[in-house]
C-alpha cells in the first residue's frame, strides 16, 4: 500500500469524526500517532504526518525524545482521549519503548471504553510477529519482565494490548 492510498484512506475515514455524543469530552485531534522515534520519526511518519495535515486533518505528533524511564505524560494521555482515531505504526523496536507500549494500553483503552477507532500500520514487522511477541516482540520483553519484576500486571497488560492491536485489520506495508 503506498502513502497515498493510506493517507486517502484516512481522509475518508475523518468524515465520519463529526458524530460525537454532547456528553463526550471534546474532541481535537482527528487523529493521534503512536509510533517508535527512532524506528520511523524522520522517516514514514513524519511523512504520513504532512500528507495528513496537508489534507485538513487534525494530527497529534509527540515530537519530544522522552527519556528512559520517565513516566508517561499526563498530556500525553489527554491527547489520546481526545483524538477520534489513533494510528499505530508498530516498527521493530516499537516494543522496547514503554511510552509506547503505554500510549499503546491507553489507545486500547478508549478503543473498548468510547470505539475509537484505531488502524494498525505493521511497518517492516510481520502482523505475526507482533501478535505472537516473536523477534524483536519478544527480546522486548524479556527485557520488560527483567526491569517490571515487581509489577508484571503492566508487561501483561502491554502484551495484551500488542496481541489486540495486532487482530485488528491494518496495512502491512514492507518496501518503500
Amino acid at each position: 500500500m503506498s502513502l497515498y492510498a493510506l493517507e486517502s484512506e484516512l481522509y475518508l475515514q475523518s468524515a465520519d469524526f463529526e458524530s460525537e455524543s454532547e456528553d463526550s469530552e471534546p474532541e481535537e485531534h482527528d487523529v493521534f500517532l503512536s509510533f517508535r522515534g527512532e524506528d520511523t520519526r524522520n522517516t514514514f511518519t513524519d511523512h504520513l504526518y504532512q500528507a495528513l495535515v496537508d489534507k485538513g486533518i487534525s494530527t497529534f505528533k509527540d515530537d519530544e525524545k522522552i527519556g528512559i524511564g520517565k513516566p508517561i505524560s499526563p498530556e500525553l494521555l489527554l491527547a489520546i482521549e481526545r483524538s477520534s482515531m489513533a494510528v499505530i505504526v508498530l516498527s521493530r523496536n516499537y516494543a522496547s519503548s514503554t511510552w509506547c507500549l503505554q500510549e499503546l494500553a491507553k489507545i486500547i483503552e478508549c478503543m473498548k471504553e468510547r470505539e475509537m477507532r484505531v488502524l494498525p500500520i505493521f511497518y517492516h514487522v510481520d502482523p505475526s510477529d507482533v501478535r505472537n511477541q516473536t523477534g524483536t516482540f519478544a527480546d522486548a520483553f524479556a527485557k520488560h519482565e527483567i526491569r517490571f519484576e515487581k509489577n508484571l500486571e503492566n508487561v501483561q497488560t502491554w502484551r495484551n494490548a500488542l496481541r489486540e492491536v495486532a487482530n485488528l485489520s491494518g496495512r502491512h506495508l514492507q518496501n518503500g
